[in-house]
């Protein structure tokens, strides 16, 4: 089953790796450049003639603008030192930026016992993060940054899959951020009970987009050659909406 978590966006979809690599080089290095509108318009055309864009939409010069101006902010957060930071209940520290692939799994390593899986290889472990902009949640391509809020409560900055850097939000990691859910097979609807929280993919005209549903009645009905037959009713929480779908549209939420 494929896992798009579609939005309405804007069409330009972001850096590539290579671009995003390259001005953290110069962010960390031609600072002074920064207030330059020559410097961002000259960026985003290198940007927009290099062979890595082919295909790819135009970079505008304010969105180079627009990356470094949020970098900036980012950096202004202190990273903590090694033999003397303070941790909270997740395993985070209590403010870091994180730069690499290095830092990320310490984010991870936070959050693996919300999957409650044992992974030995962390860049395997996959999440999803609820936005606050509709409700719905989106699988998670990276973790940016982390704080801790006046209430204690810990927030991480995520990039989700498919969507650049002008979408990127602060989550609670306990509230709005799981392991990715896993759709269910044919042979699991079993395992789907009344009353029971699932991941489900509320289809519109415009956009399909999942959401977290409960379970009210299930009509078991017998497999046939095209798989589960079965139809569950089910209600969205972020709006309380009510329709009947089959298991394809349903996912499990690993925690």
């Amino acid at each position: 089953m494929d896992r798009l978590r579609p939005r309405q966006r804007p069409v330009f979809s972001g850096f590539t790796k290579a671009e995003i690599e390259k001005m953290e080089k110069l962010f960390m290095e031609s600072r002074e450049l920064l207030q330059s509108k020559e410097f961002f318009q000259k960026l985003a055309r290198n940007f927009s003639s290099s062979s890595g864009r082919a295909g790819k939409p135009i970079v505008k010069w304010n969105e180079v603008q627009n990356w470094f101006t949020t970098r900036q902010q980012e950096s202004k957060v202190k990273v903590p030192s090694v033999t003397n930071t303070y941790k909270d209940e997740s395993g985070l520290p209590q403010t870091c930026l994180l730069n690499d692939g290095d830092q990320s799994c310490q984010i991870l390593k936070g959050l693996v016992s919300k999957v409650g899986e044992k992974v030995s290889d962390l860049s395997k472990l996959e999440f999803e993060a609820k936005s606050s902009t509709d409700g719905a949640w989106y699988d998670v391509d990276m973790f940016l940054s982390h704080r801790v809020t006046s209430s204690g409560e810990t927030e991480v900055r995520v990039r989700f899959v498919g969507f650049g850097a002008e979408e990127d939000e602060w989550v609670n990691i306990k509230k709005a951020v799981r392991g990715r859910s896993i759709p269910f097979e044919h042979s699991e609807c079993c395992k789907v009970m009344v009353g029971g929280l699932v991941l489900c993919l509320q289809e519109r005209r415009d956009q399909s987009i999942y959401y977290d549903a409960h379970v009210l009645e299930i009509e078991r009905k017998t497999h046939d050659i095209r798989g589960c037959r079965c139809l569950f009713f089910i209600r969205y929480d972020h709006d309380n909406s009510e329709e009947t779908v089959r298991l394809r549209r349903l996912c499990r939420i690993l925690g």
